[in-house]
Parts: C-alpha cells; sequence; structure tokens
C-alpha cells in the first residue's frame, strides 16, 4: 500500500551550530570474511564510507572463538589507533559508520551492537531505519526484554533472541520478517558472516572479492581502496551467508517492489562509487546538471557549483549550456563538527566559515550557482546574500540538481520534519523571494527519472509524497518526533 501524508506549514529554522543546511547522512556498513587482517581492512573500509556518518563508529572481530569489540565517537581515523585495531584479531570483521537517524548520538548507541544469547555471540550493524521499530520494542518490553540502546537496531537483535528458527540464519530470516522499513544489515557471529538487505533495497549494499576473502560494503569505492574486486550487489530481500562452506544466498522475503533511494544520486553517496546496478554517481550526477540546464538555462556568464556535492551537476549545467564553469565558492574542508561564533557579529559568519566567494573571479558577474537541493532555505539565502556583498556579484540565479524537497524521510536519512522544509509550504516564487535570488528553478521530477535506469525502482517520497513502504497504523505524525 502507497501512503501520502498532509503538508505543513513552514518553521523558520536559523540553528547556528549547522550552517551548512543539508540531510545528514545515514550509515555506512562494511564487512570482510576470510582474510588474517580483517580488522584493517574493515577499518580501510568504514575510512572510505566516512561521508555516511561521522557521529561514531565501530568494529568487531572474530578469531572463530569469540567476538572482540571497539568503538567510539568521532571519526575513523580518531578512533582506531594501531594500538586498538590490534585488540581485534580474526579473519572475519564488521564495521559501521554512526549518523544518528533513531537514537540519540551516544557511546551506547555506536555500533556493532553485540550481545549474547542461547546459540552464542552475535554482532550485528545496520544502515537503515525500522518504520515499525517503536510497536516492536514496546511488545519485546513487555515480554521482558531489556535495551541497552535507543536504537531501533537493538530491535533486531531482540528478534533473533526471541526467535525459535531451526538455525541462526533461519532466526535471523524470521527477525526479518517481522520488520518493516529499510535495512542494509551484516551480523557477524563466531565463524559466520551474514549480509541481508531489505525487501525494497532502499539502501545500497555489494558483495566483493579481495585475496580470496569475501567483502560487503555499503558502497563500491570502499571496495576501490582495498583493491578489492566488485562481484555484484545484494539483491532486495536476498540474504547472503559467508562461512566455513563457502557462500549461499536465499531469498528470505519476496520484493513487493524495488525502491531504491534517489537521494543516494543526488548527495549521500561518494560520486566515485557504482550503485543501484552499478550506475556510476558522479556520472548521474552530470546528466542531472544537463537536464536543469535543458529546462531552465538563463543568461549568465559563469556557472558555479555549491561544493563539494554540487560540482557534478554544475559541470553538467556548463557543458549543456554552453556558460563557463569555475569554483567560485571555496569550500574549507577543515570545519570540525562545532565552532564557536565571536562576540563581535561577522556577516553571515556561519556560512563563510565553510565557503567563501572568489571575489575577482565573480565581481561583476551574472553568476549561476548550482547546489544539490535546498532544506530550509537559510543556507541558499546567505549564500546568495554573500555572493552578492562579499563577492559582489550582479545576478545571483539560484539552480537546483533535484526538485522541491517537500516530504521528510523515514528510510534512513535524517531529514527535518516537513514543516522545516521550505518547499512544504513555499512554491518556487515564494522560495526565491526568501532566498533573494534573481530566479531560482529546481530539477523537475520527470526530468530525474529520465535520468536513471528503471525510474519506476526508485523511491521519490520526499519529492512526491509517496511512500513505498507502509506505516503500522496511523500514525505517521508520531514518527516526525520518534526520528
Amino acid at each position: 500500500m502507497l501512503r501520502t501524508c498532509r503538508q505543513g506549514s513552514y518553521v523558520p529554522y536559523t540553528d547556528k551550530s549547522d550552517p551548512f543546511d543539508k540531510f545528514r547522512e545515514e550509515c555506512g556498513v562494511f564487512g570482510v570474511y576470510g582474510h588474517p587482517e580483517a580488522a584493517n581492512l574493515t577499518y580501510l573500509g568504514l575510512y572510505a564510507l566516512q561521508h555516511r556518518g561521522q557521529e561514531g563508529a565501530g568494529i568487531c572481530s572474530s578469531d572463530a572463538r569469540q567476538l572482540y569489540i571497539e568503538k567510539g565517537m568521532g571519526l575513523v581515523a580518531d578512533i582506531f589507533s594501531e594500538k586498538r585495531l590490534k585488540k581485534l584479531p580474526g579473519h572475519i570483521a564488521i564495521g559501521h559508520n554512526r549518523y544518528s537517524t533513531a537514537g540519540s548520538s551516544v557511546l551506547k548507541n555506536v555500533q556493532p551492537i553485540v550481545a549474547n544469547f542461547s546459540l552464542g555471540a552475535l554482532a550485528l550493524a545496520h544502515n537503515g531505519n525500522l518504520v515499525n521499530a517503536p510497536e516492536l520494542r514496546k511488545t519485546l518490553e513487555d515480554e521482558g526484554a531489556i535495551f541497552q540502546s535507543t536504537s531501533d537496531s537493538e530491535v533486531v537483535v531482540h528478534l533473533i533472541a526471541h526467535s525459535k528458527g531451526d538455525n541462526f540464519s533461519e532466526r535471523v530470516a524470521e527477525a526479518l520478517r517481522a520488520i518493516s522499513g529499510a535495512y542494509s544489515l551484516l551480523v557477524l557471529r563466531e565463524k559466520e558472516l551474514i549480509a541481508v538487505r531489505d525487501p525494497y533495497g532502499v539502501r545500497p549494499l555489494c558483495l566483493g572479492q579481495v585475496d580470496g576473502a569475501y567483502v560487503v560494503a555499503s558502497e563500491t569505492c570502499a571496495l576501490d581502496l582495498i583493491n578489492a574486486t566488485y562481484i555484484r550487489d545484494i539483491e532486495p530481500g536476498e540474504m547472503v551467508i559467508i562461512n566455513d562452506e563457502g557462500i549461499t544466498s536465499r531469498k528470505f522475503l519476496l520484493s513487493p517492489r524495488k525502491a531504491f533511494c534517489i537521494f543516494e544520486f543526488i548527495y549521500f553517496a561518494r560520486p566515485d562509487s557504482n550503485i543501484f546496478g552499478g550506475q556510476n554517481v558522479n556520472g548521474i550526477r552530470k546528466e542531472f546538471g544537463r537536464q536543469l540546464a535543458r529546462e531552465s538555462k538563463v543568461d549568465a556568464d559563469l556557472v558555479i557549483p555549491v561544493p563539494d556535492s554540487g560540482v557534478p551537476a554544475a559541470l553538467g549545467y556548463s557543458e549543456e549550456s554552453g556558460i563557463p564553469f569555475d569554483f567560485g565558492l571555496i569550500r574549507n574542508h577543515y570545519i570540525g563538527r562545532t565552532f564557536i561564533e565571536p562576540k563581535q557579529s561577522i556577516r553571515h559568519f556561519g556560512v563563510k566559515i565553510k565557503l567563501n566567494p572568489v571575489k575577482k573571479l565573480i565581481e561583476g558577474k551574472r553568476v549561476v550557482v548550482i547546489d544539490d537541493s535546498i532544506v530550509r532555505g537559510t543556507t541558499s539565502k546567505k549564500i546568495v546574500k554573500m555572493l552578492r556583498e562579499t563577492g559582489g556579484a550582479k545576478e545571483v540565479h539560484l539552480r537546483i540538481s533535484s526538485p522541491p524537497t517537500i516530504m521528510p524521510c523515514y528510510y534512513g536519512i535524517d531529514t527535518p520534519t516537513r514543516q522545516e522544509l521550505i518547499a512544504s509550504s513555499h512554491d518556487v516564487e515564494e522560495t526565491r523571494k526568501y532566498v533573494t535570488a534573481d530566479s531560482l528553478a529546481y530539477l523537475g521530477l520527470e526530468g530525474l527519472k529520465k535520468i536513471v535506469a528503471d525510474a519506476e525502482n526508485y523511491c521519490s517520497a520526499c519529492f512526491d509524497n509517496i511512500y513505498p513502504i507502509n506505516f503500522p497504523g496511523e500514525h505517521l505524525e508520531q514518527m516526525e518526533f520518534f526520528f
């Protein structure tokens, strides 16, 4: 069943701790079976997947006798020293980069989650969100389950422990048949690695091989770093079991339809990754820019991207329109998660700490600014004003390489409530006035779908308000508060 929900009014947002107004990444998972340096490879894999979550990371390994776990808050390189990696022996390992889409940002919610049950120990790493987690959690707690975290992923651990399946893989399958939502999931036992993808295939997950060992990763860029060969994507509704007997596959759930997340192409996945059947992210983003130029070309002197995510689309827009491309905004890549704003007011400080215009390049020119999306509109407004006042641009035309985002995501992306999404209550002209651009245009939804292969296989609920995975009951409103 497809479900839609009502639109709400716009609530302005002025959080100075979040100057770069973007959707938050979800999570990244990586696993290795059959390599003597499994933990080290997992560390490198998580390093490549750092863009999918920067709040915390963890690695769990196995030497076929027991599990070892190391995790912490912050970036992968800051957490895992050589000393800590030596505490992770064995030829099997799984890892996780976290951004808290469900559950607060604290160490107890950092994955992998490790637990002991009747069949031994297990570790679990999950990318996605479970839309029926609140109901399942309440039922489990009523039956006596004790939760150690507020993460929805721990629900899966308890369901596996409560299952009466004949073997471990059947227990995992039974647990997953009870949940609804998006999940690319890795489960580690002492002698086994299991990889699972939800029946809609919302989040990417791929299988590779290096030095005879099997590797599972959220994106192919993680395979590239360790020189692993891409084999194939894990299919929607598929469970891949890797152990001493080799690698086996089973379909544990039929796929009612595919619902790949279109925003992986727009913003989340790394440009050098190939996802959803081997489509290159950078190439798709350039085509989005080309299509945007076909739909909304404007007379201008220069095309500039909002770095880094706007770069491929800006290149495509420039090539299609014939307007020269250049880097008119320079990004500071070394900004931390927080900063102290000086007491003396500095105009546009929140944006300027990450972006600064190249005045000699844009002064007196008509500039087309390409960004991947508009969320609340606050950052777009500051960028436009900064280009005029600091950069000296004569005109600023804002072009967005995705359709207007009118609804939140409940499948593993931390989006604002729809009241905070400016496009949910403002049309294009109203939004243009708010951000003070000379003109504003989005890539049309139909234009977007022309670019990706098999467009009917994608979830675009954030643009069209059609959610492919049904929500339990009638409590979509409450879900905004839960997530």
